[in-house]
């Protein structure tokens, strides 16, 4: 996102990288109250509400980066599955 941002303006990578990780702060503390309440599925749509909700504001979005939102999220949702299935085959 971060990469998207700073091409479509004329900011810095670096400036843009500082300002966007100042205003994550909150994002992450809803992020956390979000998943202590609703668990990983909460969670995940926070952060795909939010990701789309950026792409908007940024008149960015299109159905391929939609597309690409859900499959990391898919990617995330078998991960957070497949992690300890495979801790427990490496470490008993």
């Amino acid at each position: 996102m971060v990469h998207v941002i700073a091409k479509h303006s004329s900011v810095s990578l670096v400036s843009t990288a500082l300002l966007g990780s100042i205003a994550a702060i909150p994002f992450v503390i809803i992020m956390v109250l979000v998943f202590a309440k609703f668990g990983l599925w909460g969670a995940l749509a926070f952060c795909i509400f939010t990701d789309l909700g950026a792409a908007f504001i940024m008149k960015e979005i299109s159905i391929r980066a939609g597309a690409e939102t859900l499959v990391i999220a898919v990617f995330v949702i078998i991960g957070v599955k497949a992690a300890p299935l495979i801790t427990n085959l490496l470490i008993r």
